[in-house]
């Protein structure tokens, strides 16, 4: 079974200087596991044209899909098209369909600002996803997204349609024990070499009154997922289990 892969390009000085924080990359990763793709990178870089620019060669030429978030606006620091268009050795240039799509909505408003939102990558895809009046700028398997966050899940919405295959969703089970991660090693250790088509991970949880560690197992066959788990769950000492998920 194929596994389809993506990585994710995040881009602004806010985030690197810890102004904002990033949630994108959740709702990307939240979004792609249903489908079955595996978001395999993530790489956050600064309003630098040429930084962005070869980060974002790098990704699309070892991944099936690369979605950028952030860059977009009208102001100064958001070069993301212009730093696509030098990693694709393209022009940028004005989109009539958008231009006159930001004509309607500001009206005399309008301003030469809003209009920089205008350009585009020479052979831009223009995907209208769930609202026709503000599409998708796409080049080849690059999706170019927003990124206010509301915005980037409402646009990442518009193109499941583009990213639906016949791959297998991943599906995660979870346990939760009241036991540290040395204690459990041994029998994290036995499920890993029993199940080696299933990902297991231990997560621990400093003075949490809920639970020490929980350990998750994640595949796309949900029956070994589960077979997995209840292997795990049959051989930690009793009493250490305190729910499943």
């Amino acid at each position: 079974m194929t596994t389809r892969t993506a990585a994710h390009l995040v881009i602004g000085n806010e985030l690197l200087s810890g102004k904002i924080q990033d949630a994108n990359t959740l709702t990307l990763a939240n979004t792609l596991r249903p489908l079955g793709i595996a978001l395999r990178r993530v790489v956050v870089v600064p309003d630098e044209v040429a930084l962005i620019a070869a980060e974002a060669n790098a990704l699309r030429a070892t991944h099936d899909y690369v979605f950028t978030s952030g860059g977009v606006g009208p102001t100064h620091d958001d070069v993301t098209v212009e730093a696509l268009a030098h990693a694709l050795g393209r022009r940028v240039v004005r989109s009539p369909e958008i231009e006159s799509l930001l004509r309607a909505h500001y009206g005399d408003a309008l301003t030469d600002g809003h209009l920089c939102m205008a350009n585009i990558v020479e052979g831009t895809r223009l995907h209208s996803g769930l609202d026709p009046k503000w599409p998708t700028m796409v080049l080849g398997n690059v999706f170019v997204l927003p990124g206010v966050p509301e915005i980037y899940r409402y646009k990442l919405d518009g193109l499941l349609g583009l990213l639906r295959g016949d791959d297998a969703p991943f599906v995660t089970h979870r346990v939760y024990l009241d036991r540290d991660e040395g204690a459990l090693k041994p029998y994290l250790d036995a499920v890993v070499q029993a199940f080696a088509d299933v990902a297991v991970g231990s997560y621990p949880r400093w003075r949490d009154p809920e639970y020490s560690v929980m350990v998750t197992f994640d595949g796309r066959d949900e029956a070994r997922v589960i077979a997995a788990l209840q292997h795990f769950v049959a051989a930690v000492p009793e009493g250490s289990v305190l729910r499943t998920s």
